[in-house]
C-alpha cells in the first residue's frame, strides 16, 4: 500500500500546482517577482513538510477540523509514537486526567524560583484542554491503548521563563479587565445540559489568573498590516471568524492528505508575512527544541521514523531550520535551572481560555458546535478519558476492552491513492471555497431559542422576531458572500432584530447568543486525581453536608455551640479564607479570645479548585501550608518587626501553636532591635496592645514580656531623635509614646527602669507644634508639667495673634496623646471648645477636616470617653441652657474673712484668742517661723538665687497690737524655747558640744567664703 510521504507521487502534482500559481501571480501582480517567490516558497514548504519520513500532523490549538481528522487517522492505523508539541515535563500530568471534567488544564507550578526575578514568582504554566481538539483526542488514544507511547517534545517550563525577556511586567500577569464571557449560565439554557455536564454558574474568565498560556497550535498572526487586508478582504470582525469560514468548516470532510497540506501551506503563509521576526526567531528555537528531543528518543527507542507521529502547529510543521526533520542537524539544548516545579492539573472553561488568548467571547462554544455537528455526520465516536468503572456488586475493576480500529467507526482508511495526494490540494486552492453544508433546521432552532431566552430576559420579543431574525440571517450571510450564514451572522441578526435602547435584564443579546450556542463550561479535577491536601480538606469539610464539587456557590450554617463537632471545620474554613481558597464568611469572626457560637460560610471550592490544587503543591495539610507562609512572611530578607509580629497573632488565631508563636515572636524581638526609626509603631502598638490583653488570661509567655521590655528601652532610646526628626509623623511619635506608657507596668516586671524614659523627655527639643503638645502630655503624665501650665500654654496660644494660626496643630498633636493617656480628655474637650469660641473662620473653617482625620485613627474606645466627657460639660436641661456657663470658665468664690470677735467672748482658752492665721501651725511650726523671721539672711540669699524677691509680709502695727498677739508671741517664744531645749537634748547635739572643732572649722570656712 503507498503512502501519500512519498516524494515520488507527490512531485508533479505539487510542480503544476506551483506553475499554475506563478502564473496566477504574473496576470494580477504588476511585480510578479516577489509573489512569484512567496508562492514557490510555500509549495516547497508543503513539499518538505509531506516528504518527512516522520508523519507531521499539524494542528490549530482547538480546532475542531484537526479534532476529527486526529481521530480518523488514530481509527486507521495506530503509530507507535506520537511526540507532542508541549512542555517535555508536562507529560508528569497526565496520569491526573483520570477522573476529570473538561475543559482542564495541565499545570506547572513553582512557588519559588531564585534564578528568576523575585516579581515573577509563583511561577505557573498552564496548557488547556477541550474534548474537541486534536492533542486531547491523541492523549486519550495513548491512555486506552499502551502500545502507543505519548511524548512530549516542546521547551520545558524552565526553560518558557528562561526565554522570556526579564524587563516589564512578570509574563502571564493578568490584566483584569473585565468579560463577558463568564457570566452566569443556566442550565436550561445550555443546550439540556446541567451543573453535571459541566454548565458554568459563575464568572470563569479568571480561572487561570498570572499563569502563562501554553498552545499546540497557535495560528494567531501577530503582523498588523497583514491581519488587516485579510479581514479586510474576507469581510470579517476578528481572525477567529476568517478561519471558522475559509479553513475549519471546509477541511472538515475533506480527506486527510488535502487537509495536510492545506494546513501546511496556511502554515508556511503566516510563518513568512504574518508572524513578526521577533515571533519568527522564537518559533526556530522551540524548532530546534522539539526536533533534537524526536532524535533523540527514536534514537534511545530504536523507533522507524515511519512509524512515529508529531503533532505540532502548521507553523512549526513547515519549519526551514537545518534541524527540521529526522535526519536534520544535531543541536545542544541549554541548561535548566535549580527550580523545583511541581505538576498536576486544574479546572478550566471557555471563558478562561477565550480570554486567555485573546479569543472573541463564544468562540470555544462555537468550535464545540463544530465538533458535534462533525461527529454526527461523520459517524465517528471519539476517544474520552474516562476512569475505570466497578462493575456492580463487585469490589474489583472491570477490565475495559480495546475495540478493534476497523469496528470502531465506520470511516474508511485514511491512507489516500497516489492520484489524489497532490491533485487534492490542487483542486481545493482552484476552486470557490466549499462551505459546509446549509443546515436550516439548525439555523430555525436557533432563531426560535434565542426569541424564547429573549422574552426570559425582559425582551419584548415575538414570534415575527424569529422570522426577521432568519431572513436577516440569511441576508447578511449573502451580503458577505457566503451560501449559509454562520453562527456570526446569527449573532448580528439577533443583535440587529432584538436590542432595544436599552437592556432590560443582565444580559444583553450577544451573551444570550453565546448561551444558546453553548455558553461558558467549567471543568473539575476529579476527588482521586486532586494532591492530597485537597483531599484532606474536602474529608474534613464532610461533615458540613454540603456539595464540595458543586460549581455554586454552597452556603453552610454552623451551630458550633449545638454541635461542637463543627468547630474544627470553623478552624479549616478560617485557615482556607486565610490562604485564599474560595470560602468567604457571611456570619462570624475570627479575634483574640473570640469563642465562636453560630457562623455562616459561602463556600465556592468547587469552582475555585485551582487555587486549593496550588496549595497541595506547598504542603500536605492546609496547617502545613498556613506554617510555611508565616515564617515566610517572618523571616524574608526585607522583613519588619511588624510583618513578623502580625505572623505571630496570626499563629495565634489560626494555628493555637505554642512552638510557633513563640519563634516568630522571638523574631519580631529580633527585628525591632535592628530597626532605627518608628514608621511602624503605630501598628506595632496595636498589636501588642491586643496581644498582652489576651494573654493575661492565659499567663503571659516569656516571649511577649521579652517584646515588651525590648520595644519600651528601644523606643525610649529614640524618643529624643524622633522628637526633632521631620521624617518622624506625629502619629508615629505617639505611638512610641502610647507604647512605652501603657505597657510600663509589664515593663518594670522585666527590669526596666522609668529614668530612661525621664531623661529621653528632658533631652527632646522638638521645634514642630504636634511634637511640642505631645511633649507636654508626656511631661505632664510624668510629673514634669502640671495641669494649669499646660492650660496657661494654650491660653498663650489663643490670645497670641502670631501663635494663633498654630494652635489647630498644637491641639492635633494634644488629641493624639489620648491614644496613651484617655486623663486628657477632660483638658481636651475644654481646649476645643475655647478653640471652636475663639478661633476665626479662616482658622477654624480649614482645620475641621484635619480635626476629624485626627480623630479617626484614635479608635471608638478613646473616642466614646472623648465624647462621654464632652456630654458632662453640658448641661443636663434644656431649661438650664440660658444660665449655664462652661465649668472652667466659672469664678470660685472666695469666702469672707470671719468678723473679729470680742476679748471678753474669746477668753475659754489662751490660743483661741489669737487672731487666726493665714494657716494654722502647730507650736513647733510656729517656733520655726519666728526663728526664720528673726534671721532672715538665709532666706533673702536663696529668694535672690531663684530670682524671687524677697518681700516680708509686714507685722501688725504696735498700736494695733492686741493682747492676743503678745499672748501669741508668747506662746511662739515658749515654743521656741521648748524647741530649743528639746533639741539640746538629742544625741547629736551632745556629740557636737563634746566635739565642736567641727563646727568650728566649719565657720571658719564658711567666713572665708563670704
Amino acid at each position: 500500500m503507498n503512502s501519500i510521504l512519498d516524494p515520488a507521487l507527490l512531485d508533479p502534482a505539487l510542480q503544476a500546482l506551483r506553475t499554475q500559481l506563478e502564473a496566477a501571480a504574473a496576470a494580477f501582480a504588476g511585480d510578479s517577482a516577489h509573489l512569484g517567490a512567496l508562492l514557490r516558497a510555500m509549495i516547497e514548504d508543503v513539499q518538505r513538510a509531506t516528504a518527512e519520513p516522520v508523519e507531521v500532523f499539524p494542528v490549530k490549538h482547538h480546532s475542531p477540523a484537526s479534532a476529527l481528522h486526529m481521530l480518523r487517522r488514530l481509527r486507521a492505523r495506530a503509530p507507535k509514537v506520537i511526540y507532542m508539541e508541549g512542555c517535555e515535563d508536562l507529560n508528569a500530568s497526565l496520569a491526573g486526567l483520570h477522573h476529570c471534567r473538561f475543559p482542564v488544564a495541565l499545570q506547572a507550578f513553582a512557588p519559588e524560583a531564585p534564578a528568576f526575578p523575585a516579581d515573577w514568582t509563583p511561577l505557573n504554566v498552564v496548557l488547556p484542554l477541550t474534548e474537541f481538539s486534536a492533542e486531547y483526542q491523541a492523549i486519550a488514544y495513548c491512555l486506552q491503548n499502551p502500545g502507543t507511547k505519548l511524548v512530549f517534545v516542546d521547551r520545558s517550563v524552565d526553560h518558557v521563563f528562561q526565554w522570556m525577556p526579564k524587563g516589564g511586567p512578570p509574563p502571564g500577569e493578568d490584566s483584569g479587565e473585565a468579560d463577558d464571557g463568564g457570566e452566569e449560565t443556566e442550565p436550561a439554557e445550555t443546550a439540556g445540559e446541567g451543573e453535571g455536564e459541566g454548565a458554568s454558574t459563575g464568572n470563569t474568565g479568571s480561572l487561570h489568573g498570572g499563569a502563562v498560556g501554553l498552545q499546540i497550535g497557535d495560528m494567531q498572526p501577530t503582523f498588523g498590516d497583514f491581519l488587516d487586508v485579510l479581514l479586510r478582504n474576507a469581510k470579517v470582525r476578528h481572525y477567529s471568524e476568517w478561519w471558522t469560514q475559509y479553513v475549519e468548516g471546509p477541511t472538515l470532510a475533506c480527506d486527510y492528505g488535502t487537509y495536510r497540506q492545506v494546513f501546511f501551506l496556511i502554515g508556511s503563509l503566516l510563518r513568512r508575512i504574518g508572524i513578526t521576526e521577533k515571533d519568527r526567531v522564537a518559533d526556530c528555537e522551540r524548532e530546534r527544541y522539539m526536533w533534537t528531543r524526536i532524535r533523540e528518543h527514536m534514537k534511545a527507542h530504536k523507533i522507524d521514523p515511519r512509524e512515529a507521529m508529531y503533532v505540532c502547529g502548521a507553523i512549526h510543521a513547515v519549519s526551514p531550520i537545518a534541524e527540521f526533520g529526522s535526519k536534520g542537524a544535531t543541536w545542544t539544548v541549554p541548561a535548566k535551572t535549580p527550580t523545583q516545579w511541581f505538576y498536576g492539573v486544574v479546572p478550566s472553561s471557555y471563558a478562561a481560555i477565550e480570554r486567555q488568548f485573546t479569543l472573541p467571547a463564544g468562540e470555544i462554544s462555537i468550535a464545540q458546535s463544530m465538533w458535534d455537528k462533525g461527529l454526527q455526520a461523520l459517524e465517528l465516536k471519539p476517544f474520552k478519558i474516562e476512569a475505570e468503572k466497578k462493575a456492580e456488586g463487585e469490589g474489583k475493576p472491570t477490565v475495559r476492552k480495546k475495540a478493534a480500529p476497523a469496528a470502531s467507526a465506520p470511516a474508511a482508511p485514511v491512507e489516500v491513492p497516489p492520484a489524489v495526494s497532490g491533485a487534492g490540494l490542487r483542486e481545493f486552492l482552484t476552486r470557490p471555497p466549499t462551505f459546509v453544508t446549509a443546515d436550516d433546521e439548525q439555523l430555525m432552532r436557533w432563531c426560535i431559542e434565542i426569541v424564547r431566552l429573549a422574552r426570559k430576559h425582559g425582551y419584548n420579543a415575538s414570534t415575527a422576531d424569529t422570522i426577521a431574525i432568519l431572513h436577516t440571517s440569511t441576508l447578511l450571510a449573502r451580503l458577505r458572500d457566503r451560501p449559509h450564514p454562520s453562527p456570526y451572522d446569527f449573532q448580528d441578526a439577533a443583535v440587529t432584530c432584538l436590542e432595544k435602547d436599552r437592556v432590560p435584564g443582565r444580559r444583553d443579546v450577544r451573551r444570550l447568543c453565546q448561551i444558546l450556542l453553548g455558553g461558558d463550561r467549567l471543568g473539575r479535577v476529579g476527588y482521586e486525581s486532586l494532591p492530597p491536601l485537597a483531599q484532606d480538606v474536602y474529608d474534613r469539610l464532610a461533615v458540613l453536608g454540603i456539595n464540595l464539587k458543586s460549581s455554586r456557590i454552597e452556603r453552610a450554617l454552623l451551630d458550633i455551640q449545638g454541635r461542637p463537632e463543627l468547630l474544627p471545620a470553623s478552624d479549616l474554613l478560617w485557615r482556607l479564607r486565610y490562604l485564599g481558597a474560595g470560602v468567604r464568611p457571611i456570619m462570624g469572626e475570627r479575634t483574640l479570645g473570640h469563642k465562636p457560637k453560630q457562623e455562616s460560610w459561602d463556600i465556592e471550592i468547587g469552582k475555585h479548585q485551582g487555587s486549593l490544587i496550588q496549595l497541595g503543591y506547598e504542603g500536605l495539610t492546609i496547617e502545613q501550608v498556613l506554617e510555611k507562609r508565616l515564617k515566610a512572611k517572618a523571616f524574608e530578607a526585607t522583613s519588619r518587626a511588624a510583618k513578623a509580629l502580625e505572623a505571630a497573632e496570626d499563629s495565634v488565631l489560626y494555628l493555637r501553636s505554642g512552638r510557633l508563636t513563640r519563634e516568630l515572636g522571638l523574631r519580631a524581638t529580633e527585628l525591632l532591635r535592628a530597626e532605627l526609626g518608628g514608621n511602624d509603631a503605630p501598628e506595632i502598638f496595636q498589636r501588642v496592645r491586643g496581644l498582652v490583653h489576651y494573654y493575661r488570661t492565659l499567663g503571659m509567655p516569656d516571649w511577649i514580656k521579652d517584646f515588651v521590655s525590648t520595644g519600651y528601652r528601644h523606643y525610649a532610646t529614640l524618643l529624643p531623635a524622633a522628637f526633632t526628626d521631620r521624617g518622624t509623623a506625629p502619629r508615629q511619635l505617639a505611638a512610641m509614646l502610647a507604647f512605652i506608657f501603657t505597657q510600663e507596668a509589664l515593663a518594670f516586671s522585666m527590669g526596666c527602669e522609668r529614668s530612661q524614659l525621664l531623661i529621653a523627655v528632658a533631652q527632646a527639643e522638638p521645634e514642630d507644634p504636634p511634637k511640642i503638645a505631645l511633649r507636654w502630655a508626656a511631661q505632664w503624665i510624668l510629673g514634669q508639667r502640671s495641669e494649669d501650665e499646660i492650660r496657661a500654654d494654650f491660653q498663650h496660644l489663643l490670645s497670641s495673634p502670631m501663635l494663633l494660626p498654630a494652635f489647630p496643630e498644637y491641639m492635633a498633636g494634644f488629641l493624639l496623646a489620648l491614644e496613651f493617656t484617655p486623663r486628657i480628655s477632660r483638658l481636651a474637650v475644654e481646649f476645643l471648645s475655647r478653640a471652636f469660641a475663639a478661633l476665626p473662620d479662616e482658622v477654624l473653617v480649614p482645620w475641621l477636616p484635619k480635626l476629624v482625620v485626627t480623630l479617626r485613627p484614635l479608635g471608638p474606645g478613646v473616642m466614646q470617653t472623648l465624647v462621654k466627657e464632652a456630654g458632662l460639660a453640658f448641661p443636663r436641661d434644656l431649661a438650664k441652657l440660658p444660665a449655664w456657663e462652661f465649668s472652667w470658665d466659672r469664678s470660685v468664690p472666695v469666702a469672707p474673712p470671719p468678723a473679729p470677735k470680742a476679748r471678753s467672748e474669746a477668753k475659754p482658752t489662751a490660743k483661741a484668742t489669737v487672731a487666726a492665721p493665714a494657716v494654722e501651725r502647730s507650736p513647733a511650726e510656729l517656733a520655726v517661723a519666728t526663728l526664720l523671721r528673726a534671721e532672715p539672711a538665709t532666706l533673702d540669699a536663696l529668694a535672690g538665687l531663684l530670682g524671687v524677691p524677697a518681700t516680708w509680709a509686714a507685722l501688725a502695727p504696735a498700736g494695733e497690737a492686741s493682747a492676743a498677739t503678745s499672748e501669741a508671741e508668747a506662746v511662739a517664744s515658749e515654743s521656741l524655747e521648748v524647741a530649743e531645749a528639746s533639741v539640746a537634748d538629742t544625741p547629736l547635739a551632745q556629740l557636737l558640744a563634746a566635739h565642736p572643732e567641727a563646727l568650728q572649722a566649719l565657720a571658719a570656712r564658711l567666713q572665708a567664703l563670704a
